[in-house]
């Protein structure tokens, strides 16, 4: 594997809001999980990767390893479920076709490459990436067209706040 630079942790707007994130957006966050729940089964030693973590919810998704990465650190701070890493999704700590799931819910339209952490996304993982995209997201066209050119889609559902995207790797 190459050498990764990893970028210093940014600032998006979510430290204010991070001890308060779940109360404001958990339930919908969860609502997403059930959607995903309901469409794959992990095997019991799946090694889960959740992109733009926060505080963690995908700890609800039955793997044996789970690992968040997000580049906000009082989001991080706020995440007691997974084990924690600090970074941004365009420079993925990991070797390649390491985790058997990678997730992102709700965060690619605030990278600031998504073209790039979707790239990364799909060279970390050895079976299914799962994104879910803001379909208020002003590049939601542009977001849409590169999971769909970067990583085979095999099914789409939809949330009413997102599009969620089942790609196999």
């Amino acid at each position: 594997m190459s050498t990764r630079i990893m970028p210093n942790a940014m600032k998006i707007g979510y430290d204010k809001i991070s001890k308060g994130y779940d109360e404001l957006h958990g339930e919908e966050q969860l609502s997403k999980l059930n959607i995903i729940k309901n469409q794959i089964r992990p095997k019991p030693d799946a090694k889960l990767l959740d992109v733009g973590c926060g505080t963690g919810l995908s700890s609800n998704l039955d793997a044996k390893l789970k690992i968040g990465i997000d580049n906000n650190l009082n989001m991080l701070k706020s995440n007691n479920q997974l084990i924690k890493v600090c970074g941004g999704a365009e420079y993925l700590p990991f070797e390649d076709d390491t985790f058997d799931i990678v997730i992102s819910l709700t965060a690619v339209h605030n990278f600031q490459d998504y073209s790039k952490a979707i790239l990364e996304m799909k060279r970390v993982c050895n079976g299914l990436v799962i994104i879910s995209l803001l379909k208020r997201s002003k590049n939601f066209e542009a977001i849409e067209a590169s999971i769909k050119h970067t990583i085979p889609v095999f099914n789409e559902a939809d949330h009413p706040h997102d599009r969620i995207f089942f790609c196999k790797v």
